[in-house]
C-alpha cells in the first residue's frame, strides 16, 4: 500500500526573520561598542612667523540721526546743533584717535539736510572716513 502517490514531497523552508533579528543586535552591539580614533588628540607644533599682528579695527563713532532733526554723537544727545556744533561734538568724540570711522545711523525719514550736515562737521573736523548703517530688508 503506497499512501503518497498523490502528495508532493515537503521541502524544508528556512525563516530568515530570527536570522535578521540577531544580525540588527550585532550591529547594534558593534555600533556601540566601538571606538573611534580622535584626531583632536594629536600634539602638533605650529610654525611660527614673524609677521606683523593685523591692525585692530578702526574706532567708530556712531552718530545718530533723528526723523526731527536731533542728533546724537556716541550715545551723548546732542539736539538740534548747527554745523560747528556738530564739528566740535565728533571732535570730541574722536579725541586723539588715529582715523576713526564715522557711522551715520541716520531715520528713513530723516531729512536729507540733516545728514548732509554731519558729512560736513566730519570734513570740517578732517574725518573722512565716512559709512552708513543699514538694515536689510525682511
Amino acid at each position: 500500500m503506497n499512501f503518497r502517490k498523490g502528495r508532493r514531497e515537503d521541502y524544508p523552508e528556512i525563516n530568515l526573520i530570527p536570522f535578521i533579528d540577531i544580525l540588527l543586535v550585532i550591529v547594534i552591539f558593534l555600533a556601540v561598542t566601538t571606538t573611534y580614533a580622535r584626531f583632536a588628540e594629536l600634539k602638533i607644533n605650529l610654525p611660527t612667523s614673524s609677521a606683523e599682528q593685523t591692525p585692530s579695527p578702526p574706532r567708530q563713532i556712531e552718530v545718530a540721526v533723528a526723523e526731527n532733526g536731533r542728533y546724537q554723537i556716541d550715545n551723548a544727545a546732542v539736539g538740534e546743533a548747527s554745523v560747528e556744533e556738530l564739528a566740535m561734538a565728533l571732535k570730541q568724540a574722536a579725541a586723539d584717535q588715529n582715523e576713526p570711522v564715522v557711522v551715520i545711523n541716520a531715520d528713513a525719514r530723516a531729512a536729507h539736510q540733516s545728514v548732509v550736515n554731519v558729512m560736513e562737521a566730519a570734513r570740517r573736523v578732517g574725518l573722512t572716513r565716512i559709512t552708513f548703517a543699514t538694515q536689510s530688508a525682511p
